[in-house]
């Protein structure tokens, strides 16, 4: 069993295939918590905390005689205010009465088979035999609350889940004004905290920053998860690296405000508490009703980043993404954007779409302007009908031209968002999140649909089913083009009104659901201005997201590396597009931008009648290769081969098949030095008893006329050990140009030299 009981020492332990989680039913009835590391099968582990007295924390009334008992200096499994502890906690009310806190004792648990789920919210699932679920209910004696915390095993994936449930057993309403998904004390050892901050068109750049005696807050008040902070956090070890240190990974399954704090106490103890952010929430909890908090996946390794992120890479792959999808081969798409923005009509569109289906590609997206008014983006938006200047047949039209050139066809679409100047606006002005009496803020000229209503949803699923249903949609990007400002639903009372940004998102989910259980064959990618909405919440529902704004190949290599710290390559949305390039005004080698671009889904941003032959050529190559190492890159194991959070002069990655057969090496050269050193790299993940051929070495964007080693010859072609690989390394001449890069290819051999 994962989870086992212990009724002598009153522990409970949640065994992983390497790890080990424990928790002590205090005499008093707290729940505290012993141990969270590498497996260890002790019934108890609790002689690792020693109770000490110390001055200012105060003690439970039982034992207001033993100054050594207080729980603000002891660990918590899930903490409440005002009660003795004064670090952050994890849940926080004020009674009907005004009173404030809770006092939170154990009351019971259960062990079961399989894994829980949580309503209407995104969440980690399994089949039969692959997890079981602890459920322990606290209780506050004062307001009858039950506070049921849910643990999510994961044997064979090493990996927990945690959530909350909060039920109003009482005779008086609560309001809730923090709910935490997770509590963490961690009392002993040295942490940093490894998070992903960033800006629009620069996401999820990671970042190692040391702890400090006090509260270090990720988190996010714009209604997604953010391109600012994204919700993913980590504490390691302040020397850890890609192979070795202590790593915790924290994933949280929310796209909306969140809030992760991280505080060092008096005694050195680390607390982590990570939930729906605070300072934009509250919810009013009537005697009789519940409330969920989101789910939160949760890891440890002494392995280092990269093997943190390979378990996180597995598990959301695994048991969070639940597209039929997650297993298939997608198609290489060009989108219309860069290469139209809102100018084309049906002609153009057929003209686009048969050049990049004589170069390969395998769907056109259509991306905004299609709809309505919309010429600009000004006007138009929430109006999803198509425009009969720019599509005088209709969608079913271009979509039945477009499948006839054997291609797929996507569409773009925004529901989130309206418009003033729209139909649906002109309808319906009560459905925006606007405030009485205040003008409201715009971003891209829009506002923000009140998703916590239900007839806005019903409005939402409605007109997408149609389309969906009836004009040959192969494919959706689901975008939301700005931030949630004057937030207020005309559908609450005042009372209710901090409950409005968590419900839009349970709204958005809805939504979501409903139309991917309804339209299965359809691949929805999501976007929210690129990667402001990329997190483990809507990678339950979309299998891929769209990975920034920002298709500059050089800053993609950041931005996509930092973006695999917690998320799959088969998650990333990437594209080639024009240089000079429209974010950065850089050029970039074509071949280069390739590299890149196929270390994720993979398309094209840009109007092929503008290439060159050899560019079209050059298309022609890439996707040949993406196809060939298709189920290396989105199926294999990724391994950053350089530091994520102190780059370099060169960035080194490594894609390896689950067997280990085959492995694809990439490197992109971020600074071109005069007279440099080759770059040497260690491969990861290779049969170290195992010969390797190297297939092929692609170098592009270089200047230099040959590529050979001087020592023994050309690479391509020789046969190496993998223990040679990855303990000796491997080392690419330097290579010169403007971003100049390679692809190197192996595959394992036997002894007689057959693959």
């Amino acid at each position: 069993m994962a989870i086992i009981y212990d009724a002598a020492s009153k522990t409970l332990s949640l065994h992983t295939q390497n790890t080990t989680y424990q928790m002590q039913i205090g005499d008093m009835g707290h729940l505290f918590h012993l141990y969270f590391g590498r497996r260890v099968d002790a019934a108890s582990l609790a002689y690792r905390i020693i109770p000490s007295d110390r001055g200012f924390s105060p003690n439970p009334f039982e034992a207001r005689y033993h100054r050594e008992l207080s729980l603000d200096t002891l660990p918590q499994e899930y903490a409440g205010a005002n009660s003795g502890d004064f670090r952050v906690p994890a849940l926080d009310l004020i009674g009907d009465n005004g009173a404030v806190g809770t006092d939170l004792r154990y009351l019971r648990h259960e062990i079961r088979a399989g894994k829980y789920a949580l309503s209407g919210l995104p969440a980690a699932f399994a089949d039969a035999g692959e997890a079981e679920t602890l459920s322990i209910t606290l209780s506050d004696a004062a307001t009858g609350l039950e506070v049921e915390l849910l643990y999510g095993v994961f044997e064979d994936a090493d990996m927990l889940t945690r959530a909350a449930i909060i039920r109003n057993n009482g005779a008086s309403a609560v309001t809730l004004n923090r709910v935490g998904s997770l509590c963490l004390d961690i009392p002993f050892g040295k942490w940093a905290l490894l998070h992903l901050h960033g800006r629009h068109c620069m996401e999820r750049n990671a970042e190692r920053v040391p702890l400090m005696r006090g509260i270090q807050t990720v988190s996010s008040r714009r209604g997604a998860s953010s391109h600012h902070h994204n919700p993913f956090v980590a504490l390691v070890e302040p020397t850890a690296t890609e192979t070795r240190g202590e790593c915790v990974g924290i994933l949280p399954l929310y796209s909306g405000n969140h809030r992760t704090d991280v505080e060092v106490d008096q005694t050195s103890s680390v607390r982590v508490v990570s939930g729906i952010n605070p300072d934009t929430f509250s919810w009013y909890l009537k005697p009789g009703d519940s409330f969920v908090s989101p789910e939160v996946a949760l890891c440890w390794t002494d392995g280092g980043l990269g093997d943190m992120s390979l378990r996180l890479h597995r598990f959301i792959r695994r048991h969070i993404i639940r597209s039929p999808w997650k297993d298939r081969r997608r198609p290489v798409l060009i989108n219309s954007w860069e290469a139209m923005l809102f100018d084309f009509d049906i002609d153009r569109l057929m003209a686009f779409a048969k050049q990049a289906a004589a170069l390969g590609v395998e769907m056109l997206v259509l991306d905004d302007g299609w709809f309505g008014a919309r010429n600009s983006d000004l006007e138009g938006l929430g109006d999803w009908t198509p425009n009969p200047a720019k599509l005088p047949g209709g969608l079913k039209h271009l979509s039945d031209a477009v499948h006839g050139l054997g291609m797929k066809f996507g569409l773009w679409i925004e529901p989130e968002m309206v418009n003033e100047l729209s139909a649906l606006y002109a309808a319906h002005p009560d459905w925006a999140l606007t405030v009485p009496g205040r003008n409201p803020a715009f971003g891209r000229n829009q506002l923000v649909l009140d998703m916590g209503r239900r007839e806005v949803v019903e409005h939402l699923f409605k007109v997408f089913s149609a389309l969906l249903r009836e004009d040959g949609i192969d494919y959706i990007k689901w975008d939301m083009n700005r931030n949630m400002t004057d937030v207020y639903s005309r559908a609450l009372p005042p009372e209710r009104q901090r409950e409005a940004s968590h419900r839009y998102m349970l709204g958005v989910y809805d939504l979501l659901d409903r139309l991917t259980r309804a339209f299965p064959e359809v691949l929805f990618e999501g976007c929210a201005g690129g990667g402001g909405r990329f997190d483990a919440g809507m990678l339950y529902y979309t299998p891929q997201i769209w990975c920034s704004d920002d298709t500059d190949a050089i800053e993609r290599v950041a931005i996509q590396l930092g973006t695999s710290v917690a998320y799959p390559v088969s998650a990333m949305g990437a594209h080639v597009s024009v240089c000079p390039n429209q974010q950065t005004g850089r050029n970039v080698p074509f071949g280069v931008r390739g590299i890149v671009a196929m270390s994720g889904t993979f398309g094209y941003e840009l109007d092929p009648a503008q290439l060159t032959e050899a560019e079209r050529a050059q298309i022609r190559t890439q996707i040949d290769r993406f196809h060939r190492w298709y189920d290396v890159i989105q199926f294999g194991d990724c391994h950053r081969l350089t530091d994520v959070d102190a780059p370099g002069d060169y960035a080194a990655w490594e894609y390896v098949s689950q067997d280990g057969s085959r492995a694809l090496l990439n490197l992109v050269t971020l600074h071109t030095r005069a007279n440099c050193p080759g770059a040497h790299v260690r491969l990861r993940g290779l049969d170290p008893g195992a010969m390797y051929e190297i297939d092929e070495i692609c170098y592009e964007g270089c200047v230099n006329a040959s590529m050979d080693s001087p020592l023994g010859g050309a690479l391509g072609g020789r046969v190496l050990s993998g223990a040679s690989l990855m303990y000796a390394g491997f080392t690419l001449p330097p290579l010169m140009g403007d971003y100049p890069g390679a692809q190197v290819s192996f595959t394992r051999v036997d002894a007689g030299g057959t693959r």
